[in-house]
This record gives C-alpha cells, sequence and structure tokens, in this order.
C-alpha cells in the first residue's frame, strides 16, 4: 500500500470511529492498536502497554492532576463568587463595571483554577444572575462568562499548555509566561467590549423608558461605602495571594512545574479549610473524587493520544505529510494560516487535548522549517482552540453554561458569544503582526532562547 493510500485510510477510520460516538480516548486507542495489528510487526502488539508507559513517563505530566486538585479545590469552594462579589464593589462606578468585573473576575479564577468549565461555572453561577438582575440582557451574560472562562487554558497553570509544552519539547515555564500577554491583550478586548455592548444597552433602556415609561434595572444607581468595600477583600486577597506565590516559587527557580503543582493543591486544601471551613471527610470527598475522575479520563485520552501519535510516527504518516507540507513551497503566513484554520475546523468536533496530541507530530516539523516559533506558535494555536470551547456543535462552555441558566435559549447563548470568538480571531491577527506582545515577557524573565535575536 502506498504512504498517500495508507494515510488516507488512517485518517479515514478515524473519523469514521469518532464519528460513530465512541468517546474519544476509546477511539484513538482502538484505531492505533488496529492498524498496530494490521500494519506493524505481530509483536508490537505486545508492547502497547509499555509503549503508551513510555510515552506518558514525562515528569511534566505529572503537574496535570496536581493542577486539577487545586482546581478542584477552589472550584468546589464560594472563592468563585466571593471574588465576583469583590470585582463587583470595587467596579460597579465605571460604565458596563459588571461586565468587565465579571472578565477580571474569569482572568483571575482561570489563573487560580487553570480550568476553562470550573471557571464557567465558579463565575457564571454568581455573574450570570447578577447581570440578568441588573438589566444586562442574557445573551451578553451568558456570552461575555462563556468568553472569559476560555481564559482557563490560556493564562498559567493551564493543563492545554503542559501537553503542548510535551509535545513539542518546549519549556513549560517559557511557554507559560508566553500566554501572558496574550491573556492580559484578550481580558482587554473582553472589557472593552463590554463597556460598548453596556452603553448600547443602556441608549435602548433610556429610550424605551422614554417611549412609553419602562424601566430597566441597568438605569438604577447603586452606591457601596469605602468600608464595604474593604469588607470584600479577607476571602479574595489569599488565594491572589496563592496564584502569586505558586508563580514566584515557578518563575522563581524555587521549584519544578510538578512540584509547583502541588504546593498549589497543598495551598489551596488549606485555604478552604481556613477561610470556608472546607476539611471534614464529607467535605473533602467530591474534590478528591473530583480530581480522581478528570485525571483519570484526562490522563487515558493522553495516554491513548501519545499511542495513536506513535503509531502514525511508526508508519512515517506524519513524517510524510509534513513533507508533503514542506512541498508545497508556500508563504509561511499561508502555511501557519492554513493550519490555524484547520485547527478550528478540528475545534467544531474535538477537545484541545486531542487536537494537540493527534495534529503536533504533523503541523510542528513544518513549521519550525519555516522559521516560526513553537513558543510563539503554541500561543496561537491555544486561543484558536479556545474559540472551540465557545462555538458549536462542540462548545463546552455552551453546555456548562446552559447548564447554570437553563432558561436561556441555547441561540441566545451562541449569539452572545460570537461577538468573543471575532475579538479572539482579531487577538490571533495582532499577535501575528506584533509577535513581542507573546515573546518579550518570557525573554525578559528567562533570557532570550539561544540561537535567536
Amino acid at each position: 500500500m502506498s504512504m498517500l493510500s495508507l494515510g488516507l485510510l488512517f485518517g479515514a477510520v478515524t473519523l469514521f470511529v469518532m464519528f460513530s460516538g465512541a468517546p474519544i480516548a476509546f477511539a484513538l486507542g482502538g484505531v492505533a492498536v488496529l492498524f498496530m495489528a494490521f500494519f506493524m510487526p505481530a509483536s508490537s502488539l505486545d508492547t502497547v502497554t509499555q509503549n503508551v508507559y513510555e510515552e506518558m513517563s514525562s515528569i511534566t505530566l505529572l503537574s496535570i492532576p496536581l493542577f486539577i486538585l487545586k482546581g478542584a479545590a477552589i472550584g468546589r469552594s464560594r472563592a468563585g463568587q466571593d471574588l465576583y462579589a469583590a470585582m463587583h464593589v470595587w467596579m460597579h462606578k465605571v460604565p458596563g463595571g459588571l461586565g468587565i468585573a465579571n472578565v477580571f473576575a474569569c482572568a483571575l479564577f482561570a489563573a487560580m483554577a487553570g480550568s476553562s468549565p470550573a471557571t464557567c461555572s465558579a463565575i457564571g453561577s454568581a455573574g450570570i444572575p447578577e447581570m440578568r438582575k441588573r438589566g444586562y440582557s442574557p445573551g451578553f451574560a451568558a456570552g461575555i462568562i462563556a468568553a472569559g472562562g476560555t481564559l482557563g487554558i490560556l493564562l498559567p497553570p493551564s493543563i492545554t499548555m503542559i501537553l503542548y509544552a510535551v509535545a513539542a519539547e518546549q519549556s513549560l515555564g517559557r511557554l507559560f509566561l508566553a500566554g501572558i500577554g496574550p491573556g492580559l491583550l484578550l481580558v482587554s478586548l473582553f472589557a472593552a467590549y463590554a463597556v460598548v455592548n453596556y452603553r448600547k444597552e443602556h441608549r435602548r433602556a433610556v429610550l424605551a423608558f422614554e417611549r412609553d415609561g419602562t424601566a430597566s434595572a441597568l438605569l438604577d444607581d447603586e452606591h457601596f461605602t469605602l468600608r464595604q468595600k474593604f469588607e470584600m477583600l479577607p476571602r479574595v486577597v489569599p488565594f491572589v495571594l496563592l496564584l502569586i506565590g505558586v508563580m514566584v516559587a515557578l518563575y522563581g527557580g524555587f521549584a519544578t512545574p510538578s512540584e509547583t503543582a502541588g504546593l498549589g493543591g497543598l495551598l489551596a486544601l488549606v485555604l478552604i479549610a481556613a477561610i470556608y471551613g472546607v476539611w471534614r471527610v464529607r467535605d473533602l470527598a467530591p474534590i478528591l473524587g473530583q480530581t480522581l475522575k478528570e485525571s483519570t479520563m484526562l490522563m487515558f485520552i493522553i495516554g491513548m493520544s501519545l499511542l495513536f501519535s506513535y503509531v502514525m510516527s511508526y508508519l512515517h504518516i506524519s513524517q510524510s505529510t509534513a513533507q508533503w507540507i514542506v512541498g508545497l513551497h508556500s508563504s509561511k503566513w499561508v502555511l501557519l494560516a492554513a493550519i490555524l484554520v484547520l485547527v478550528i475546523v478540528l475545534g467544531f468536533f474535538l477537545p484541545p487535548v486531542s487536537i494537540i496530541l493527534m495534529t503536533a507530530p504533523i503541523f510542528l516539523p513544518p513549521l519550525k522549517s519555516a522559521g516560526f516559533d513553537l513558543i510563539w506558535f503554541g500561543v496561537l494555536m491555544t486561543i484558536v482552540m479556545e474559540t472551540g470551547l465557545i462555538h458549536p456543535p462542540v462548545g463546552l462552555n455552551l453546555f456548562v453554561i446552559k447548564n447554570i441558566a437553563p432558561d436561556i435559549p441555547l441561540s441566545d447563548i451562541v449569539w452572545g458569544v460570537l461577538p468573543f470568538v471575532v475579538l479572539m480571531l482579531l487577538a490571533v491577527v495582532l499577535i501575528c503582526i506584533f509577535p513581542g506582545i507573546s515573546t518579550v515577557l518570557p525573554d525578559l524573565v528567562m533570557g532570550p532562547v539561544p540561537g535567536t535575536s
């Protein structure tokens, strides 16, 4: 069988199994074992467990369940609601301040938890009802929470970035730092849109009041005393200090990513015990159960994805595809655009974990040959994959929001997030034009990569 026929057969079988409704881990693992049986030496089947173990024996991957523990501990407490309430009290005077408060709360919580669904759930459960009560449209309230939740896979610590660092064999610390600038850019774009949308909805409310006397809660004026503002801080500041402490330990060279994740998980458990009284066995059982469930599911997907990639490499499918892409001799920017569009399409059907581990062997060699910085590309790819969390048909964050606010039609949620998808794609363009948004901070903290200017 020619390499082209083998590659097409491999892709077709993979798509067929995935669209059959099989769980992603079983689909990838099943296709890998099937092709091992038919196209690789018979003895290769005897080494499936060994191959999976060797592919996963990375100390970096150890940080994933530890970061999940940290996120579960924070997500199961009232930290998200308290963080949101504090941001609202301090920013209520700013036009669209409630929307901006939600964006900042999502960003801070995402940086603490490292999980987009957890961020949507924790901030949205308080933020969406409060925004609707104060007159914001349901679609915008849902959209800004869904979009803010996507910051969970961009701002460190990000499980998605951990997997990219392993797949691309890049520095995790440098990748984490490279995500901060683009993360702040997205926060700024989201906050700016919140102000613009607030002014638009406020004008509508004023016109409705002048026309027929319909009073909207958007026209109400809230007041908080300085004492009330400072009373909101004691429950929020410790978690912000936890975030800062974890980052200092990682980037200051005091701990490895895995040690930092373990430290963050332990301190998160200590904080929720001290602040919220979550220390009894019945309180900790759901946290540990959620951590075990998510870690097992994610690590199983990772293991099967790595086996899938190993089979592609052994059969020279990934190498041949990469050589074919390079052989097209297209412009480096056309190459980059084509890859990012393909990632968007894959995001219609697959989660970021599978996209990274399935495509890294194919995409990264031609990108490296074209002269692209793989750390910089990792940030772009992460932002593009974020859009997959808020657009159909998968759109995991959309369904998290629907679960939080079941009375908001899914169509309203989808229309509410579309402006944020556009803003994310705008951020990708800006980072392409001004790569320093992503590269300046890691170069400043860790020094330039040897061999680069």
